[in-house]
């Protein structure tokens, strides 16, 4: 039998040829001064923070923003792994080879050494390890931009993941987030550039210093499950509250299939994988009013079973209260094919003012709910890097007109098209039509 595959968070293989490729050790030091980070993104000719990723000079120069993002961690990190999986953000004729290096390069991040995790371990939970664990597997089985994660065994006998914050991170991350440039390249990525507002800039801070802390990504977890308590096909691990802090989770450990693995499953098994997904992702955000903001293919874990475990609430937004009954109203509309409706509940939601800007984000909206519209529906990798597409043409033709008409975008749409982008990315690699639109019908309030 094949072996199973480890999956925190979004890290497959520990894949050590990796290292040796990219001339990478275990420890890497953590680069986590502004200016320190700021040298090694100019090594790339990262001036911006996005024109890494837009550069057409070949597969080598993909393959290095890769590499660099990867090591800095923090929100550098973020950033080349929203573009490693999000179709459309990278030039095509690059993109393989962008997402090749980017994943490898995560399988086999930099960890930090046992010894600084054990001590923040035991500084965390205020006890020596051996009271806290019967077991603990010193070698870190993933380590991702903001944390890695040990196998452990607790003294009552349960296997658990514990994900542990890396040492110098949180310098790591503010010192990005004082980098306009690269905040420039995330709000690119997630639906607007040059026309948002200091607001804009803010609300990206805010959920990436949100996820420094376990203790509110805890919180978020347990939330989940009660949302989604009873669906047979959904699993949220349960959190072990007892040994979780500010910069450590501990949780149930779960195995399964990788996002790959499952996309080669039979039709039939993976159409049920994308209503259970579809269900995780809006009955959340229609029933719990609230969405996982980080829709990494990592963060899903396939079980023979059928089920998906879903790791990682780092990310999440709540659906401000004076949205939540139009958003429920525009993916009604959408479902019952009502366009009258449906214009007019995302003119709402989206507080335009008429003209053309109205015009430009009516039609992306639209394009967007296609698969509840068109139900059944197979969502594409072409279909989401036109969305991509569509998002950037309707930003630039506002810059270029000077549209009076424009309005910033209202809180919490800009982590609502990571979530829409990113997650029809990892639909798209399943490459089967699905009825959407009943899936929605099944737990509509």
């Amino acid at each position: 039998m094949k072996p199973r595959r480890y999956a925190y968070p979004s890290l497959y293989d520990p894949a050590p040829v990796c290292y040796v490729r990219h001339g990478m050790s275990d420890e890497t030091k953590l680069p986590s001064g502004r200016l320190g980070r700021l040298v090694r993104l100019a090594e790339i000719g990262a001036r911006t923070g996005t024109s890494l990723l837009l550069r057409r000079d070949g597969d080598d120069a993909a393959k290095r923003a890769a590499e660099v993002l990867g090591n800095l961690r923090g929100v550098a990190a973020k950033v080349g792994q929203m573009a490693g999986y999000i179709d459309g953000l990278v030039p095509e004729e690059h993109r393989d080879a962008y997402q090749r290096s980017m994943k490898s390069l995560l399988a086999a991040a930099p960890r930090s050494s046992p010894e600084a995790i054990r001590h923040l371990v035991e500084e965390e939970l205020g006890a020596p390890l051996d009271r806290l664990f019967a077991e603990w597997d010193e070698k870190a089985i993933a380590s991702a931009s903001i944390g890695q994660v040990h196998r452990a065994r607790t003294l009552e006998g349960a296997e658990v993941a514990v994900k542990v914050q890396h040492p110098g991170v949180a310098e790591a991350v503010e010192a990005d987030l004082k980098n306009a440039g690269l905040l420039e390249g995330a709000l690119s990525m997630m639906g607007t550039r040059k026309v948002g507002s200091a607001k804009m800039l803010e609300e990206v801070r805010a959920r990436f210093r949100e996820e420094l802390d376990y203790t509110i990504e805890a919180r978020r977890q347990i939330e989940f499950a009660r949302v989604l308590e009873g669906d047979p096909k959904i699993l949220i691990p349960t959190v072990d509250l007892d040994r979780s802090s500010r910069r450590v989770l501990t949780t149930q450990f779960v195995r399964g299939r990788t996002l790959d693995e499952a996309a080669a499953l039979p039709e039939r098994d993976r159409v049920e994988l994308c209503r259970t997904l579809w269900r995780f992702v809006y009955k959340g955000t229609l029933v719990g009013e609230m969405f996982n903001a980080d829709p990494h293919p990592g963060n899903y874990f396939f079980q023979d079973d059928g089920r998906v475990a879903f790791l990682d609430f780092g990310c999440v937004q709540t659906i401000p209260e004076k949205r939540r009954g139009v958003a429920r109203k525009l993916h009604r509309a959408a479902i019952e094919r009502d366009e009258a409706t449906f214009a007019e509940a995302a003119k709402i939601m989206l507080e335009t003012r008429g003209g053309d800007h109205e015009k430009r984000v009516l039609s992306y909206i639209r394009r967007a709910f296609e698969p509840q519209f068109s139900s059944p529906f197979r969502i594409t990798r072409d279909y989401v890097a036109s969305l991509v597409h569509h998002m950037r043409e309707a930003g630039r033709e506002t810059l270029k007109t000077g549209d009076t008409s424009f309005v910033p975008m209202p809180e919490g749409m800009l982590f609502m098209n990571r979530l829409q982008f990113g997650f029809y990315s990892v639909l798209a690699r399943f490459d089967v039509e699905v009825d959407y639109a009943a899936e929605e019908r099944s737990f509509m309030p």
